[in-house]
């Protein structure tokens, strides 16, 4: 009962953190939404026993990456791009593109049929003798492994290219 009160707790923490993200005009309220919604996550990370995952939402996302976006956003002069044009007058493409995503995916629903049913509530666990995080470790470094180099690589050129950048301009 009390993981059920939870996972309500965090989904709903989750949805309207991202709604506020969106809706809110001021840059720094968007932020703590975000913030708020990411929390939201990493507590449903923590109901599902991804410990690791948990951690790494709380220290990477919000400890170092929302510090970050807060200070850009108090060191980016505001006050002159509030005076710059807004795109709020694009109601009708939005519903319009509301429109078709519900649409989209009331069809998923309807084809999927019986294939989206919830698991019991006791369904047997699958006894490893490793944790999630060697699993992780495991798979993220057999079976992926590839696709991971290349995106540290294109992280670590994307560092050496902001920093020439940003060398430039001092």
């Amino acid at each position: 009962m009390a993981d059920t009160f939870l996972f309500y707790a965090f989904a709903v923490m989750t949805l309207l953190g991202a709604v506020f993200t969106i809706t809110r005009r001021n840059a720094v309220h968007s932020a703590l939404s975000l913030i708020v919604s990411l929390l939201g996550v990493a507590g449903l990370y923590l109901l599902q026993s991804a410990e690791f995952l948990f951690a790494v939402q709380i220290v990477l996302y919000i400890g170092g990456i929302m510090v970050l976006f807060l200070f850009v956003i108090m060191l980016v002069n505001l006050d002159e791009a509030s005076k710059q044009r807004q795109f709020n007058n694009q109601w009708l493409l939005g519903l319009v593109t509301v429109g078709l995503v519900g649409a989209q995916l009331a069809w998923f629903f309807r084809r999927a049929g019986t294939s989206l049913k919830a698991l019991p509530d006791h369904a047997p666990a699958a006894a490893t003798k490793l944790g999630n995080t060697e699993q992780l470790a495991d798979v993220l470094f057999s079976e992926y492994l590839l696709p991971f180099e290349v995106a540290s690589i294109l992280l670590l050129v994307a560092i050496v290219g902001s920093v020439m950048m940003a060398k430039k301009k001092i």
